[in-house]
């Protein structure tokens, strides 16, 4: 075989190239351009000039799981005019979607968040969750955050006052396919917006850091199942511990795998075990 020297390896753009497999070299390249991609303020800026007061990013954390609540962030930068210094660009770079960052890495994008923005919290527990469904109770938690972040800007003067639930001076930019239903507030659902607009990072880094600290100190109350290494996904380690040790009052028990660890649930549908919702 032909000796393959630095200067071969330079012609092509990696080493699936280099062999012939270009198809993964695509799909290689697809996911780094995706681990690489920023956010930016380009969104945020397209209001700047509007009589909207305050942009703000909207996301959660934690419909996935099989335990533990689902939290929700609203963020908002503080400059309203996005300027990024030119000393602060490294920090501002880190605030993309969590997903994407280390434990380490959004315990410190935390921080800086905390001095950047404005952001308000909402958490919704596993009773509402298995009551109304996973989907409806991130809106429910949605809507707890704007109104916790509403309360904020209010004491510190940004908003006019007002009554609480109109949120009349914000706009908000959503992350996913879907806008929060049944609020009066101007809003647009953008996919993916964890991963391209910069307020919605913001809030997913939020969100993600506040569920992980309230899982951590799950797994001191309920140490059986390992919720500090899985946060309440359904892993193997947490799957094995369910079948071994039960469910814990953490756990969803509107989801199939946790109703089917339950032994005298093991052979039935799922269908068969899931408890109708109360209308």
């Amino acid at each position: 075989m032909k000796e393959t020297t630095k200067a071969t390896i330079g012609r092509f753009c990696c080493l699936c190239c280099l062999s012939g497999n270009e198809t993964i070299c695509i799909e290689t390249k697809m996911h780094y351009n995706e681990l690489m991609q920023e956010t930016t303020f380009e969104k945020e800026l397209s209001f700047v000039g509007d009589k909207q007061v305050f942009i703000i990013g909207v996301d959660e954390a934690g419909r996935g799981p099989l335990a533990g609540p689902v939290v929700a962030a609203a963020a908002c930068c503080k400059d309203q005019k996005f300027y990024i210094p030119e000393k602060l660009k490294k920090d501002f770079v880190l605030i993309r979607d969590s997903k994407k960052l280390s434990a380490k890495q959004r315990e410190k994008t935390f921080a800086f968040i905390e001095e950047r923005f404005y952001y308000g919290i909402g958490i919704v527990g596993v009773k509402t969750i298995d009551r109304v469904n996973v989907l409806q109770a991130s809106f429910f938690a949605m809507k707890s955050a704007l109104t916790d972040l509403r309360r904020k800007l209010l004491s510190i003067g940004s908003l006019s006052s007002g009554k609480l639930e109109i949120y009349d001076g914000m706009y908000l930019l959503v992350d996913g396919n879907q806008t929060i239903p049944n609020i009066s507030v101007k809003q647009e659902a953008i996919v993916n917006g964890d991963s391209t607009v910069k307020s919605i990072a913001a809030a997913s880094i939020v969100a993600k850091v506040v569920r992980d600290r309230i899982m951590n100190d799950f797994d001191k109350k309920y140490p059986n199942y390992g919720f500090i290494k899985h946060k309440g996904y359904g892993t193997r380690e947490h799957m094995d511990a369910l079948r071994r040790f039960g469910h814990c009052p953490i756990h969803r028990m509107s989801f199939r795998p946790v109703l089917l660890s339950i032994p005298e649930n093991a052979n039935k549908r799922f269908s068969k075990v899931l408890k109708p919702n109360k209308r």
